[in-house]
């Protein structure tokens, strides 16, 4: 357990070479990246439970901006003395970790950002944050399985059979990521000035299996105005769970 502002994160630290930080998207836990993590032999992985989420917690109120979110991680770092270290995020642990880059440059020596929902990004982005909006109006109307059915249609890759007959496991934690964090990833606008001017070698990428999802198109706006090659890696949204030993080999190449 680690001590941050208004709370702890339980940290995991494994294996061994160089450190590569792993930040999860969605709720926030380090056991998202396990399996893909035992196809990362050669680094020592880092990985922790968000604040708020599992076995880590929060003591504030409010919303929880993604630059409190960076901070944590700043703070984790400093508190491990490992240096730069490289850095994975995916989804709001991609926005978190630009965040990262944008304001603690020297903690950081690669950035892969993977399908960052920039929504801010791109034109129609009053669209995207009333969608959100509707499902946080959900959520807290009590019918968070409509808050959840809706957020992962828009997911490539994400759907779930026949919605109505699955319990939502994590109800707790869904509910915290409604009404304490998903409006603040999605109102997010990346520092593109402050990215460009940090040094870090930041790798925008989005899978080939999200074409067309608004989860796909921030990567490669990011990448044009950072004047930075768009990669297009494999699988979906949740390749790095679900096809994790080919996004294993492809992370590989985007790290170096």
């Amino acid at each position: 357990m680690i001590p941050v502002t208004g709370g702890e994160l339980q940290v995991s630290v494994t294996g061994d070479g160089p450190p590569l930080l792993l930040i999860a998207g969605g709720l926030g836990a380090a056991d998202a990246y396990r399996t893909l993590a035992r196809h990362l032999d050669g680094f020592t992985i880092i990985s922790y439970d968000r604040r708020g989420h599992f076995h880590s917690s929060d003591h504030t109120s409010g919303p929880i901006p993604v630059t409190r979110h960076a901070d944590d991680v700043a703070t984790v770092l400093e508190h491990l003395a490992l240096g730069p270290v490289s850095v994975f995020g995916s989804s709001a642990g991609a926005l978190i970790g630009l965040d990262l880059v944008s304001r603690h440059p020297a903690a950081v020596s690669v950035l892969v950002a993977h399908e960052p929902p920039a929504v801010q990004l791109m034109p129609d982005a009053g669209a995207w944050l009333e969608d959100v909006a509707q499902q946080v109006r959900l959520a807290r109307s009590g019918d968070l399985m409509a808050a959840f059915t809706r957020f992962v249609g828009g997911i490539a890759g994400a759907a779930l059979p026949d919605l109505r007959a699955v319990r939502l496991p994590n109800e707790n934690e869904w509910r915290f990521l409604f009404d304490r964090e998903i409006t603040e990833f999605f109102d997010y606008l990346p520092d593109l000035r402050a990215l460009r001017k940090s040094g870090v070698d930041i790798v925008p990428t989005a899978g080939v299996g999200s074409r067309g999802r608004y989860h796909y198109q921030p990567a490669k706006v990011l990448a044009l105005e950072l004047g930075l090659p768009f990669v297009e890696s494999p699988g979906a949204h949740l390749a790095p769970q679900r096809n994790p030993k080919e996004f294993a080999v492809a992370l590989r190449e985007m790290l170096s």
